[in-house]
């Protein structure tokens, strides 16, 4: 099984050019054009100065085959305590269990970070494999939101899941920075 690890500058080539094929081939990101390297490490940053997880899956000879992150599901203060997750493979690294392992760990870094829910917001509808590693994961099912997204001229659902971590909500949150 390849290193999950923290991602570092160096890897951020490889996050862009993963994260370029699915916004140029695939429904899992609404995005339309591909952010090049600085916007990526812009995103990176803001993610790890609010302490945060940013992973990257490396193989043995330390090529980058997956990323996964989660940033607040909302920018609003209130959401601190509920991050989105966001995982994307390698197209030669899918179905080997390399997204499993990047969520878990991604979930137990969250945790440890004080996130008490992560949410899964699944672009297309039909993105079984995302639905069915979120679902494994222990992922809820909590809605759609029909036709809110047009890529390759069609209408996108998105798959709503949510997973509680830790006490979830059944304690008050201890603080976590902003």
């Amino acid at each position: 099984m390849p290193l999950i690890r923290s991602c570092r500058d160096e890897d951020l080539p490889a996050v862009t050019a993963i994260y370029a094929h699915h916004v140029l081939h695939g429904t899992a990101t609404f995005e339309t054009e591909a952010p090049d390297a600085a916007e990526m490490a812009q995103r990176r940053q803001a993610v790890l100065a609010r302490a945060l997880p940013w992973l990257v899956a490396a193989g043995d000879d330390g090529q980058v085959l997956g990323y996964a992150y989660c940033n607040w599901f909302k920018p609003r203060a209130a959401y601190r305590f509920s991050a989105e997750d966001s995982i994307y493979l390698h197209p030669d690294a899918v179905g080997h269990g390399l997204g499993r392992a990047l969520l878990d760990e991604l979930a137990a870094q969250a945790q440890r970070a004080g996130v008490r829910k992560l949410i899964a917001v699944i672009g297309d509808g039909a993105n079984a494999a995302s639905i069915g590693l979120h679902r494994a994961a222990g992922f809820a099912h909590v809605g759609v939101i029909g036709a809110c997204g047009w890529k390759f001229g069609r209408w996108l659902d998105i798959v709503l899941m949510e997973k509680a971590l830790g006490d979830g909500s059944s304690t008050p949150p201890t603080e976590i920075s902003a």
